[in-house]
C-alpha cells in the first residue's frame, strides 16, 4: 500500500504550538483585564459575513476589496460570502441588528481571527488575529482620548514602552472634498514622479498617497495641501478636544498631517501607536472615529470610535522585550504503579482538583506505565510542585507520599500522608510557600 502524503497547513495560516500558547495567553488575559477596567463588553461575531457587508463598509476601491478578500459563493444556496478581513464591519452590523445602542451607548470589544490574501511576511499572515474596541453611540472627543488612554495602559501592563503614538483628524466628508479637490491638482501637476500604486489612487483614492513609503515620492507628498489646514470649527474643536485631555494626562503623541486611514469610513480623529522594532511594518495598533459608518449601513445615524491592533506583531514586541517564563503546566503531579494505586490517583486527582489545584495524572503510552524513576522526570519537566507517589505499600497503608520537587538542599523532601489530608496538607504547603502559581482558581477568575 502506498505512503500517504502529508497534509500541510495552507500558505500564511499558522498553527500556535502549545510552547506559544502562554504568551498568547498573557496578551489575551492582560488586554481583556484592561478593557474591562474601562467598561467594555465583549462581543462575538461570525468569521463568515455578506460580502457586500465589506464592499459598503470597506469601499469597493480599496486594496483589501479589490485583491485582498477571501471571497466565495455558497454552493449550497449561491450567497456571496466572505471570511472578515477586519472586525468593525461585522460588530457594526451586529449593533444595527439586534439594535444594541437602544438604551443607550455601548463599548464593545472583540477578538479573533480575521483573513486577508497578502504576502506572508514577518508579524503578518493570512490568518492572523485581532484585538479591536468599539464605543459606539458617544460623540465627544473624551471617548476618543480614553480608547487611547487605555491602549496606552496595554503596553505598560505588557512590558512594551517602545511604542508611540501618531495623532491627526481627517475632518468630516465636506472638509475632505474640499482637500481632495486641491489635492488631486497638486498631485496631477507632479505626475512626473507618482509611482504605478501612487497614479492607480489618483482619482480613485488619493488621500491613501500621502501615505507612501516610496522614498522618491516623499519630498513632493510632504509640501502636498494639508487636511488640517482644511478643517471647520467643529472638527478642530474636536482635536483639540482629544489634545487637551491626553496633554493633562502626559500621554506623548505626534501630529502626523499625512496620518489617513485606508478605510472610507474614517472621519475626524485617527490614530496609530508605531514601533521601530518590526522593519517596515510598523503600525501595531490603528484606529479612529467613523461616525458615518452605521448610518451607510441602513442603521440611524450614530457616532462611533474604535482601533484594532494585530496580536502577532505585538507578540514580537513582547519576545523582543524579554519573554516571560513558561508558567508551570501543573502543582501535582500523580505518579502510581499498579491498578489499584491507579484507581486511588484517580479518587486523589479529582479532590486535589475541587480544592482548585492543576493536577497532571501520568498516563500510559505505547512503552507502558513507566518505572517511577521515568514518571518523576516527567513530574519535573511539567514543572510541577509537588509530586504524589502512590505505589502497592501506599495503596496498603492508605498514605501516599507526598514530594516537595522544589524544595531547598536540607528541606524534608518527602512525606507520607493518609489518603484524606492530601488535600489539605499540599494546599497548606502551597500557601505557606507561596508556590501556587494561580492560586485557586475561584479567586483567579474574579480578577
Amino acid at each position: 500500500m502506498s505512503k500517504q502524503e502529508k497534509i500541510s497547513a495552507v500558505k500564511g495560516m499558522n498553527d500556535i504550538l502549545p510552547q506559544d500558547s502562554h504568551l498568547w495567553q498573557l496578551f489575551e488575559n492582560t488586554a481583556q483585564s484592561v478593557v474591562q477596567s474601562y467598561g467594555f463588553q465583549q462581543i462575538r461575531t461570525p468569521i463568515v459575513e455578506d460580502t457586500a457587508l465589506f464592499k459598503r463598509a470597506i469601499g469597493a476601491v480599496t486594496d483589501i476589496v479589490e485583491k485582498e478578500m477571501y471571497s466565495f459563493e455558497d454552493s449550497m444556496n449561491g450567497d456571496q460570502l466572505t471570511l472578515r478581513p477586519e472586525g468593525t464591519a461585522g460588530a457594526v452590523r451586529a449593533v444595527i441588528e439586534h439594535n444594541l445602542v437602544y438604551e443607550g451607548p455601548k463599548r464593545l470589544w472583540y477578538t479573533g481571527p480575521m483573513f486577508r490574501h497578502e504576502r506572508p511576511q514577518r508579524g503578518r499572515y493570512r490568518q492572523f488575529y485581532q484585538f479591536g474596541c468599539e464605543a459606539v453611540g458617544f460623540t465627544g472627543p473624551d471617548v476618543d482620548a480614553e480608547l487611547i488612554m487605555l491602549c496606552r495602559r496595554l503596553w505598560d501592563d505588557l512590558g512594551l514602552p517602545e511604542i508611540r503614538l501618531e495623532l491627526n483628524s481627517i475632518g468630516d466628508a465636506e472638509e475632505r472634498a474640499r482637500h481632495r479637490v486641491d489635492l488631486i491638482a497638486y498631485l496631477e501637476k507632479h505626475e512626473d514622479i507618482l509611482d504605478a500604486e501612487a497614479k492607480r489612487r489618483l482619482h480613485s483614492n488619493p488621500l491613501r498617497i500621502l501615505d507612501t513609503k516610496n522614498p522618491a515620492m516623499q519630498d513632493m507628498v510632504n509640501a502636498a495641501p494639508k487636511l488640517m489646514d482644511y478643517l471647520g470649527e467643529e472638527s478642530l474643536a474636536h482635536f483639540n478636544g482629544v489634545r487637551k485631555i491626553l496633554d493633562h494626562n502626559n500621554i506623548p503623541y505626534v501630529i502626523n498631517t499625512r496620518l489617513v486611514r485606508g478605510l472610507d469610513y474614517y472621519n475626524r480623529t485617527v490614530f496609530e501607536w508605531v514601533t521601530d522594532s518590526l522593519g517596515s511594518q510598523g503600525t501595531v495598533c490603528a484606529g479612529g472615529r467613523y461616525d458615518p459608518l452605521i448610518a451607510s449601513f441602513g442603521g440611524k445615524p450614530t457616532p462611533a470610535v474604535g482601533f484594532a491592533m494585530g496580536i502577532e506583531r505585538l507578540l514580537e514586541l513582547m519576545k523582543e522585550a524579554g519573554e516571560p517564563e513558561m508558567p508551570n503546566q501543573c502543582d501535582v503531579y500523580l505518579v502510581h504503579q499498579g491498578e489499584a494505586a491507579q484507581l486511588q490517583a484517580f479518587v486523589l486527582g479529582e479532590r486535589l482538583r475541587d480544592a482548585g489545584l492543576d493536577v497532571i495524572m501520568h498516563g500510559s503510552t505505547l512503552a507502558g506505565a513507566g518505572s517511577f524513576k521515568s514518571q518523576m522526570k516527567k513530574a519535573d519537566g511539567a514543572g510541577a510542585a509537588f509530586a504524589v507517589i502512590i505505589g502497592e505499600d501506599e495503596v496498603t497503608n492508605h498514605t501516599a507520599s507526598v514530594k516537595a520537587m522544589r524544595a531547598a538542599e536540607g528541606e524534608q523532601q518527602q512525606t507520607s500522608v493518609p489518603f484524606d489530608q492530601v488535600v489539605d496538607f499540599v494546599v497548606d504547603q502551597i500557601t505557606d510557600s507561596g508556590d501556587h502559581h494561580h492560586h485557586v482558581h475561584d479567586e483567579h477568575c474574579n480578577h
